[in-house]
């Protein structure tokens, strides 16, 4: 059944995305916002869903929730991500995602003052 579950998750091009982008390291709900370029209420749905099956890990730091994958995924979900991370560069949608994430982590590196309190890792 764990598998089902993870595959379940994983027919979901959002979900897929928001997967990719959390491989690089945490982000903020606000910054997975902005980079997918989706509603805040789409991109926290799909958040929920994830977390509910154990695919990714949320921490509240103060108002914002900051998203990780698990520090010790199942061996179903390792394996996929790592496949997902070698097909996404063959993607446009993932290589445009990884543009925008540039952006966002260069602009964080820079900023005195983050629009949120969470900091790249």
């Amino acid at each position: 059944m764990e598998l089902v579950r993870i595959y379940e998750c994983l027919c979901d091009s959002t979900r897929l995305r928001l997967l990719a982008l959390l491989g690089s390291g945490p982000l903020c709900v606000c910054h997975l916002q902005e980079i997918l370029g989706e509603p805040q209420v789409k991109v926290s749905k799909h958040l929920a869903y994830l977390k509910e099956r154990g695919l990714v890990e949320a921490s509240r730091e103060g108002n914002w929730m900051v998203y990780s994958l698990p520090a010790k995924p199942p061996r179903e979900l390792a394996a996929n991500l790592a496949c997902l991370q070698d097909c996404a560069a063959e993607e446009p949608v993932f290589r445009r995602d990884a543009v925008a994430l540039g952006k966002v982590r260069a602009r964080l590196a820079k900023a005195d003052a983050l629009p949120c309190s969470a900091r790249p890792l």
